[in-house]
């Protein structure tokens, strides 16, 4: 049986988890629905697994997947999302993520997934497994994040916190009109199409709130 520590933004999620994790014999090692207090947290708890969405708020769960690489023992972690994306299962596979699972999984697996990371095997099945192997199979991308200046991440940032031209051109002494081209050249490099797009691109990306 294993101790699972479990991140989510949404109660009824962890509640559900947390339930049936109990029922099958597993310990609920502690939960969270804040990527920034994870780590002190999990510290604290000293879990066998973590079960972790990848968007939790404003905030990107692979922020915390690649903080928890770089520790001397890092936990077994398994993402359980609603994303479906290759490049998103590619780049957990490369993290080091023991486990991926579409929210829509069936509880058996899950509860596989988690005799199998502990088993210190990864789980990658089914459609899972097929995109990451195309995503794998091609060559990485250039990370786009690599591609932006300084003031662009500030930019990207505060888009994200929902200021609007006038507001981030007084916070960093610019005319709203730079900004705005500030805005389309970010756009065009991310390739996005508006602001929202941005927006995602900043949470994805761990950028909100970074400036």
């Amino acid at each position: 049986m294993a101790r699972v520590f479990l991140i989510d933004d949404h109660v009824v999620v962890r509640e559900g988890l947390a339930n049936l994790l109990e029922s099958r014999g597993h310990t609920v090692a502690g939960q969270c629905d804040d990527i920034s207090q994870a780590p002190a947290l999990l510290r604290i708890a000293h879990p066998d697994v973590l079960l972790l969405d990848l968007q939790v708020g404003e905030r990107s769960g692979f922020e915390l997947i690649e903080s928890l690489q770089r520790r001397s023992e890092p936990v077994r972690t398994i993402v359980m999302t609603m994303s479906e994306d290759a490049q998103d299962i590619a780049r957990a596979f490369r993290a080091g993520v023991e486990g991926y699972l579409p929210k829509s999984a069936p509880t058996q697996e899950l509860l596989e997934a988690i005799d199998v990371v502990l088993a210190g095997q990864r789980h990658y099945r089914g459609r899972v497994a097929e995109l990451a192997l195309q995503a794998l199979a091609q060559p990485a991308a250039a990370d786009p994040i690599d591609s932006l200046s300084a003031r662009e991440r500030q930019v990207v940032a505060m888009v994200a916190r929902g200021l609007s031209s006038a507001a981030i051109g007084r916070e960093l002494f610019l005319s709203p009109k730079t900004v705005d081209s500030y805005r389309s050249r970010l756009m065009a490099k991310l390739g996005v199409a508006d602001a929202a797009g941005l927006v995602r691109f900043a949470v994805r990306n761990g950028l909100a709130g970074s400036e």
